[in-house]
C-alpha cells in the first residue's frame, strides 16, 4: 500500500450507475421499515427490493404468478377454441 492517495480527480456517489433506476431519498414510517427489513431476513432478498416490489404491485405492474389454476384455465380456453 501507498503512504498516500490522490484522490483530486475522485467522483462521490456511485461508482456504475444503474440503468432503469433513480436514487431518491425517501421517508417512511419506522414501522414499513422494520417490517420489510424483517420479512428481508426471512426471504433473503434486499429490504429496498421488496419495496420496490410492493410498490409495482400496488400500481398494478407486476405479472401473475402462473398458478396450476391458470394453466389449467388457458388449456381450457385453446381447446374450446379448436372445437
Amino acid at each position: 500500500m501507498k503512504k498516500e492517495y490522490n484522490f483530486s480527480k475522485g467522483k462521490r456517489g456511485v461508482v456504475i450507475p444503474q440503468v432503469g433506476k433513480t436514487r431518491i431519498t425517501i421517508y417512511l414510517d419506522d414501522a414499513i421499515v422494520k417490517r420489510f427489513k424483517a420479512q428481508s431476513e426471512n426471504t433473503g432478498k434486499g429490504y429496498q427490493t421488496l419495496i420496490n416490489d410492493a410498490l409495482k404491485f400496488y400500481l398494478g405492474q407486476t405479472e401473475k404468478r402462473l398458478t396450476a389454476e391458470i394453466v389449467r384455465k388457458i388449456v381450457r380456453e385453446e381447446l374450446s377454441s379448436q372445437n
